[in-house]
Parts: structure tokens; C-alpha cells; sequence
């Protein structure tokens, strides 16, 4: 797979990655899981959301940062960032819904495919 190649791949997974959590949030919502103002059975200060936010925004910039970033950082910053959400991912399970598991280990895969891909990548720029 040529270098430009691998980073369409990679763009392309984290939009999926993005998407995935967007629809897990969209279906908790509609599923009734979701109260509003509250993060589980606890209201959440204003900060929260800024920090949820900004979680959220990791995957919407690794898809500029794929594009961007030169090759031998952008392999350590992927992995980096992919074992981190992993991790994060794992912490919150399991949810209320199934369908809220399935997309988390869904994601967990897709996780799984980034690191592999970056890791795989044999093709050095000039």
C-alpha cells in the first residue's frame, strides 16, 4: 500500500471511529439511556462537558493529523491515541444497552485496525 494510500485508510477509520461514537450517542439518546444534564445517575458540573467535548474532538483532528503529520510521528501519535481511546472505551463498559456495547467493541476493532495499519506501514515518504 503506497504512503498516500495508507493514509486514506487511516483518515477513513477515523471518521468510522467517529461516526460509531456519534451513533452510540444518538441511540442512547433515543433509547431513553440519556438524561439530560446528568452523566449516569450524577448531574455533571459545566467542565464535564467541556471534557467530553474535547474527547470527542480527538478523532475529528486525527483525521487532519493523518493527512498532515509527517510519517514517523504521526506512527507513534496514532497508536498512541488509539491505545488511549481504547483504554477509555474499556473503562466505561459495560453500558445500559447492548447495542451500545456492540458499537463499543466495534470501535475496540476499529481501534485495532489503526494500530495494525500503522504499524504495517512499510512505505517511507521521500
Amino acid at each position: 500500500m503506497t504512503a498516500n494510500w495508507t493514509r486514506v485508510v487511516l483518515a477513513g477509520s477515523w471518521i468510522t471511529l467517529m461516526l460509531i461514537y456519534l451513533l452510540g450517542d444518538v441511540l442512547r439518546i433515543f433509547a431513553g439511556h440519556f438524561e439530560s444534564g446528568k452523566l449516569g445517575d450524577r448531574p455533571a458540573p459545566g467542565w464535564m462537558w467541556t471534557l467530553i467535548a474535547a474527547i470527542m474532538l480527538v478523532p475529528i483532528a486525527m483525521i487532519l493529523t493523518t493527512l498532515l503529520t509527517p510519517e514517523p510521528p504521526l506512527r507513534w501519535l496514532t497508536i498512541s491515541v488509539s491505545i488511549a481511546l481504547a483504554i477509555f472505551n474499556l473503562a466505561g463498559m459495560p453500558y445500559k444497552g447492548f447495542f451500545d456495547n456492540l458499537l463499543i467493541v466495534f470501535s475496540l476493532g476499529i481501534n485495532a485496525f489503526i494500530i495494525w495499519t500503522v504499524w504495517t506501514w512499510e512505505t517511507a515518504e521521500t
